[in-house]
């Protein structure tokens, strides 16, 4: 029997407040006038990596702890309005939250509210092994309790994939992520050596690839031993914003995974995908459908 989900994706579910500010590194004031507006939506990782892969016709579920608060309520409706199934274990803490500064060119610099949890929470058993086992894949957030997750997703035999977002290489945090999964996504921005972090997580764990997102520098595939660097894609419109860019690369490489694609034109779609993303402002919600997509990379693909 067939899975009845293409991807569950655990963790990651929140609202940033998203400000935009006239340079980055915001300058000391007192005050500053947002002529542009502050506002809330609903979308932190595992939100826009649902949402991608949802656009893309795969069957999406999504599981994380939500507030029964405002914030909770964004979150419940983004999902409902896109057609993305959710379970949300309730969490008294608060649904997580985030104040994005986003400058002229489009960079973020991101304020998580690290107090929306608590290091007792875990996901119920019988919920996880249930999702678990009806899920053709699994794409782990780090957020915190995903980590205890991973033994209860292997045993259930779905591939993982996870993003280690901007790591260090040697925090221990993200190690538990980085040695269980199959696919390993890392932004290359802290890395004083990406390729030898890459190597060393495949040398070190699972991962069958290894992927090291370098913005407009393009990115780093690690499959079969092979370093191959991935153009980056102009975008299709002026830059506004590079939030949700990482989310949107991994999206759609998972995409290309599971519909058997090789390694290089996964991640080919993962900078189309990537590249777009950069052209939707942090307070809409938007992703490539399949058709999109492909039209998209045959557009690069001809020209390169």
């Amino acid at each position: 029997m067939s899975p009845d989900i293409d991807v569950l994706v655990l963790g990651g579910a929140g609202v940033d407040t998203i400000v935009y500010v006239p340079e980055l590194p915001l300058p000391y004031a007192d005050s500053y006038m947002i002529d542009s507006g502050i506002r809330a939506r609903a979308g932190q990782t595992g939100d826009f990596v649902a949402l991608g892969l949802a656009a893309l016709g795969l069957r999406t579920h999504h599981l994380d702890f939500l507030g029964d608060d405002p914030e909770g309520d964004l979150v419940r409706a983004l999902h409902r309005d896109k057609g993305i199934a959710l379970t949300a274990i309730p969490q008294p803490a608060g649904t997580k939250r985030a104040v994005n500064l986003v400058g002229p060119d489009g960079r973020r610099l991101s304020l998580y509210d690290t107090s929306r949890g608590r290091p007792a929470d875990r996901f119920p058993q019988d919920t996880l092994r249930t999702l678990a086992g009806a899920s053709r894949h699994a794409h782990v957030s780090i957020t915190q309790p995903c980590a205890d997750a991973l033994p209860v997703l292997r045993e259930a035999g779905v591939g993982i994939s996870t993003d280690l977002h901007n790591w260090d290489g040697e925090n221990p945090y993200h190690e538990a992520f980085a040695y269980a999964a199959d696919v390993v996504f890392v932004s290359a921005a802290a890395l004083t050596d990406p390729e030898a972090t890459m190597r060393g997580i495949a040398g070190r764990g699972r991962a069958e690839v290894v992927v090291a997102t370098a913005g407009a520098e393009g990115a780093f595939l690690l499959a079969d031993g092979e370093l191959t660097h991935i153009p980056a894609v102009t975008p299709p419109a002026p830059v506004v914003d590079s939030n949700g860019a990482g989310d949107a690369f991994a999206s759609a490489f998972l995409f290309g995974r599971l519909s058997g694609e090789p390694p290089r034109r996964c991640a080919q779609f993962g900078a189309v995908a990537g590249a777009y993303a950069c052209t939707v402002p942090s307070t809409e919600s938007a992703a490539l459908s399949r058709d999109e997509l492909l039209a998209h990379a045959a557009a690069v693909e001809a020209v390169s």
